[in-house]
């Protein structure tokens, strides 16, 4: 029961796909995604827009599902950057039912599709973990270091989010899940932390403290006067300038910027 409980706590998943790339003007290629445990997930390839920059793997939320992400895939093509968007399991069009090894399980499978698409320069990929997709993306980053890392509203761990929003649940019944902020100083690859002043969901104490805990080569940007669901609404175009700089700023000389 209480497996159950936290289970409906941590993963929001939708099966009703509300919005696709091509309603949103955007050309894009649906992909099946084999996972190592036989699960099939569903996913989009969406090229950039303009000059390259690299490609760019989007591990999203807890919440919904890739349809809910075109505003981020508008953003990052339109920068320069190939994205697959891809649904972990009980997401979307994706089979099987959420876990937090299946959702690194479902990373592994999405990355090695990246890795397949015609043209990828395997030196220039980048992760963008939103949320508790920084989780994901980080623990497949220390798998498999990336061009860099992307971290958007990410937590420290369940058990963190846990005091904060259900403090009436025994503390010692919470799961050591998601331990990102246990795991960010083993990160190697350039990290960018991007998190709003006003995240209601997951304060900006959380993306501080993960900047901090990170040893590597690293830079944080506030957004102000936003929160966690209108980030991109109210800051996109201040996000896309922020991550072409970094993007440019950690591949060096190799791209014209």
């Amino acid at each position: 029961m209480i497996r159950a409980l936290l289970h409906s706590l941590l993963y929001f998943p939708s099966r009703r796909i509300l919005e696709t790339p091509g309603q949103a003007g955007l050309e894009s290629r649906d992909l099946i995604l084999e996972t190592d445990d036989g699960e099939q997930l569903h996913g989009w390839w969406i090229a950039a827009r303009t000059e390259p920059l690299g490609h760019l793997l989007l591990c999203h939320g807890n919440a919904g599902n890739v349809g809910d992400r075109i505003l981020h895939a508008d953003l990052l093509t339109a920068v320069g950057f190939d994205v697959l968007l891809f649904d972990y399991r009980g997401y979307g069009r994706s089979s099987g039912r959420p876990s937090e090894q299946g959702t690194y399980r479902d990373a592994r499978a999405a990355l090695a599709c990246l890795l397949a698409q015609p043209g990828i320069d395997a030196g220039r990929v980048f992760y963008l973990g939103e949320s508790l997709g920084g989780a994901v993306a980080l623990n497949l980053a220390l798998e498999r270091p990336p061009a860099g890392l992307l971290l958007l509203s990410a937590f420290t761990c369940v058990r963190d989010l846990a005091r904060l929003h259900y403090p009436f649940f025994p503390a010692s019944l919470v799961p050591d899940a998601y331990p990102v902020v246990r795991h960010i100083g083993d990160l190697r690859a350039p990290l960018l932390v991007l998190h709003g002043d006003r995240d209601e969901t997951v304060p900006l104490s959380h993306g501080r403290a993960l900047f901090e805990g990170a040893q590597g080569p690293k830079r944080m940007h506030v957004l102000h006067r936003v929160g966690h669901n209108d980030l991109l609404q109210l800051s996109g175009a201040e996000v896309g300038r922020v991550i072409t700089s970094w993007a440019s700023e950690v591949q060096g000389p190799q791209i014209a910027t």
